[in-house]
């Protein structure tokens, strides 16, 4: 293509002149004959012909790329500005065949270009993604909520697995730092406090239905079977006073908040961490008698296909009465012995089989049987806990030691106690402070046979069997074909609800609580449990793979993608401005192909105010 310049006459004036025309050359029956692409019109702007040769080239440029190329050339604004113009009568005439690219290029200022809005995304829209993974906007739309209820319910649901908060810095979250509203399509603007806790009771009403329906969506997506269950209790505690609540009392805390009220969360977990059922009890439940209550609340919930699954409880709901119920109703179980066996034996030919846990010390295991017990026992000796125990005992014996030490001092000092009586209610206090160590030891007192104490003495029993007793612990089954790796295996899957627990207390905010009403507290409670759905499915298919990162640190990583506004002006003098994901990092990527999710919710936004706008809305 090339320039070509035609003369001109005026009839009128007989002025005479030159129009330009933009050609292309191409030979038919052997002669060659120009086509015309475009006129250029006299092109008065441009001064020199070299000018007119580079908005030549420049145009030709344009109708090559489509229209997606930057200038290359020396060409100034004014040769660039004419291009595209007569470029765009090129495309509107289709005078020329142009390739249309997908691709967009502008010419634009780029002492104009700004950032802004910048926003995180990443955690936001893993968490989404595994919300469409489980189905759960259809669940709730079935259940007749309207559309802004469940956007409003998977914004709430996502904002506590990502930045778990209170409902009030969860407001500030999404309105300031989150994008989570261009993900769930809920007006940030319209997010209160108020309506945040109304969308948590609304959940909690539908609680029941929705942990079935989320289990048998887990079973089926990931094809488990359920063969083992996990149960146990945590408790949280109280910020406020909570009188007159008829769930918050006091108990056993097991952050040793003794001066809190607490609230017992119960929960049952399959063994890839998935959730079965939960519920919520008053804070003095102790965790025994809970079980028999889950147990019929899982029967109704849960069909089994075939075999039940294996129940495997903690020593402390592991009563004889638990155990017994647990064989009435059908269920193998697995726990931790509440006593150690006196009485067992193993097989004449049986020898230990010796593993080692993560950190490499070793652990001697051993099936036993005791006199008169017809479930079968696992004997376990660890290194670790006996170094553990005996570092302890080593203490409370010196503690222990000391405390009888004081007892004898107070004896042979003026104003101390003597009196043979006060003498034992004080060796008895040390004995019930100290119970697992007072065993090891022969306390004799010697009096005036007046009634007054005049020494004492502590005598370390040496020899004692109990001494060579630490680091060896029992575990307890009714299904007897179990060899050792098979029986520890089973066992130490309840670590997975010990994970479930820190999850749902640390990283999903359920302790402390800072409501003040026991529907605000249970709708708490039932909104880290959603969370905590998003976690686990998230989780298990990393864990799949060799990626086994806590949640804090995925969140962590997937908060590197932001998404961001850039504006800048064209030369047009139009602002353009496109709202787009970064790119993903090489970690986070590594994610998003593992769970099979796609990179970012959208590719990009793009809106152009023209001048006459921009100098409407700077006048305004």
């Amino acid at each position: 293509m090339f320039v070509k310049p035609y003369l001109k006459q005026n009839r009128t004036t007989g002025e005479r002149y030159t129009t330009y025309k933009l050609v292309e050359g191409y030979r038919i029956h052997g002669q060659v004959t120009h086509r015309i692409i475009v006129s250029f019109g006299r092109l008065d702007e441009l001064e020199t012909d070299e000018q007119k040769k580079l908005l030549g080239k420049r145009v030709e440029q344009l109708i090559i790329n489509g229209g997606n190329t930057l200038s290359t050339s020396d060409a100034d604004e004014k040769i660039e500005q004419l291009a595209r113009y007569f470029f765009e009568e090129v495309r509107r005439k289709k005078r020329y065949d142009i390739n249309q690219c997908k691709a967009e290029w502008e010419t634009v200022n780029m002492s104009t270009l700004k950032n802004k809005d910048a926003r995180e995304i990443g955690a936001e829209w893993l968490c989404k993604q595994a919300v469409d993974q489980l189905d759960i906007c259809n669940f709730l739309r079935q259940s007749g909520w309207e559309e802004d209820q469940i956007n409003l319910a998977v914004t709430h649901i996502i904002s506590r697995a990502v930045y778990p908060a209170s409902e009030l810095k969860t407001v500030s979250f999404i309105k300031e730092s989150s994008a989570i509203s261009e993900i769930t399509g809920f007006d940030k603007e319209k997010v209160t406090k108020d309506k945040l806790y109304g969308i948590s009771h609304k959940l909690y009403q539908i609680k029941d239905p929705l942990e079935q329906y989320l289990s048998r969506q887990t079973n089926e997506l990931f094809d488990l079977e359920d063969k083992i269950i996990l149960y146990d209790l945590t408790n949280t505690y109280f910020e406020g006073r909570m009188v007159g609540s008829r769930i918050a009392k006091f108990g056993r805390s097991k952050e040793k908040r003794s001066d809190a009220r607490l609230v017992v969360l119960a929960v049952v977990i399959n063994r890839e961490g998935f959730l079965k059922y939960s519920n919520i009890y008053q804070g003095n439940m102790a965790d025994c008698k809970t079980l028999e209550g889950i147990i019929n609340a899982l029967s109704r919930q849960t069909s089994f296909s075939g075999r039940k699954p294996i129940v495997v409880i903690d020593a402390g709901i592991a009563t004889d009465d638990n155990l017994l119920m647990l064989k009435n109703k059908g269920y193998d179980y697995m726990c931790v012995s509440r006593s150690s066996l006196k009485a067992y034996y193993a097989d004449t030919t049986a020898t230990p089989v010796q593993i080692t846990d993560k950190r490499k010390q070793p652990i001697d295991l051993l099936k036993v049987r005791a006199d008169g017990d017809s479930d079968q026992y696992l004997w376990v000796k660890s290194q670790a806990k006996k170094m553990k125990e005996d570092s302890m005992n080593g203490l409370l014996s010196q503690r222990f030691e000391q405390g009888i030490q004081g007892i004898q001092e107070g004896i042979s000092k003026k104003g101390g106690t003597k009196k043979l009586n006060k003498v034992y209610e004080r060796i008895g206090r040390f004995k019930q402070k100290y119970p697992s160590v007072h065993t090891w030891y022969d306390i004799t007192v010697c009096d005036d046979g007046n009634g007054t104490a005049t020494s004492i003495s502590c005598r370390h029993k040496t020899g004692e069997s109990d001494i060579s007793q630490s680091g060896i612990y029992f575990l307890r089954t009714s299904i007897m074909e179990l060899d050792e790796h098979a029986f520890w295996s089973i066992y130490n899957s309840i670590r997975e609800i010990e994970y479930t627990f820190r999850v749902l207390k640390t990283d999903l905010d359920l302790r402390p609580v800072y409501h003040k009403t026991d529907e605000a507290s249970m709708a708490h409670l039932n909104l880290g449990i959603l969370a905590y759905w998003l976690v686990a499915t998230i989780r298990y298919q990393l864990k799949q793979k060799g990626i086994n990162s806590d949640w804090r640190e995925i969140v962590r990583r997937m908060n590197t993608q932001k998404c961001v506004t850039t504006s800048v002006v064209n030369i047009k003098q139009e602002t353009i401005s496109v709202r787009q994901c970064t790119e993903p990092t090489k970690e986070v990527k590594a994610i998003y192909d593992i769970l099979n999710y796609k990179y970012a919710p959208f590719t990009r936004k793009k809106s152009v105010v023209p001048p006459a706008e921009i100098l409407k809305n700077n006048s305004s």
